[in-house]
């Protein structure tokens, strides 16, 4: 959660292929700031926390009332085309989508259960409310297991290897030959495997995090996916922590709050 969320906000500036593809740049500036990334990494959050252990369906409602919630109540995050409509509209059923929104918004089951089948089981949901394509829900599932593997103490090379096995993902090219083509595309396919491969060449989650906006792209998203998954395996330093509570509102603070409490007891009890 605290990965994406500080992911978004670093990335953000840079968007739209407006940085230089340097490793070298201000973590935080003035035009810093969340995103709809953050936004529905929440509204996922809150969904979860409301409806745990209840059934799919009723995750599910929870997920469309929490992200419609959210949506509302942020209107002016940035949301792609389909999704701001999706968002403003009554209709409630998914659009058969395989944008890179299912995998930035998915961080948080990877905390809150205790089994990868139950964390790709709920990423699988958390994506087929909106993001119902195949790819879409695969992009879902792939960062959620990243990430569960990284803090159940998986080394580079298994996550590496279960990714490439179980999604698909090629994850041959290094950093160095994405960076020159790469540009500014919103789908799973070409957002995914660029994150993970930014948090396989990284040697801490600031490290990663310069990583993915070296690559460019859509760089918050990008950024928010690989701050994800370095949480997972490296954990986030405590300032970026502060630094992250402070550039959010205080009812996202909140859910952070509830989520760091239900994480404890997945961890610990």
């Amino acid at each position: 959660m605290f990965g994406a969320i500080l992911g978004d906000i670093i990335g953000s500036p840079y968007e739209f292929d407006q940085g230089e593809k340097t490793k070298n740049f201000p973590l935080f500036s003035e035009t810093s700031a969340f995103t709809d990334d953050t936004v529905m990494t929440i509204a996922v959050c809150d969904a979860f926390l409301s409806a745990y252990g209840k059934s799919d369906e009723e995750i599910k409602n929870a997920l469309i009332d929490s992200m419609k919630k959210w949506g509302k109540a942020y209107p002016d995050a940035g949301y792609g085309g389909n999704f701001g409509l999706w968002l403003r509209l009554d209709d409630r059923k998914p659009y058969n989508s395989f944008g890179n929104g299912s995998a930035m918004r998915v961080s948080s089951v990877a905390w809150l259960y205790k089994s990868i089948k139950d964390v790709r089981h709920a990423a699988r949901l958390s994506a087929e409310v909106t993001h119902n394509h195949p790819e879409g829900v695969k992009g879902a599932e792939a960062v959620a297991s990243a990430i569960f593997l990284g803090r159940i103490g998986s080394s580079k090379a298994e996550i590496r290897e279960y990714i490439e096995k179980e999604f698909q993902y090629d994850l041959s090219r290094t950093c160095d030959e994405i960076r020159p083509g790469y540009h500014h595309v919103e789908s799973c396919m070409e957002t995914v495997p660029e994150a993970i491969t930014a948090f396989l060449e990284g040697v801490n989650y600031e490290d990663v995090i310069r990583n993915a906006v070296s690559l460019g792209g859509d760089c918050d998203t990008l950024t928010a996916i690989a701050g994800s998954i370095a949480e997972g395996y490296y954990g986030v330093p405590s300032p970026l922590k502060r630094a992250c509570y402070e550039r959010i509102p205080a009812d996202m603070q909140a859910v952070l709050q509830r989520f760091e409490e239900a994480m404890f007891r997945v961890l610990y009890m």
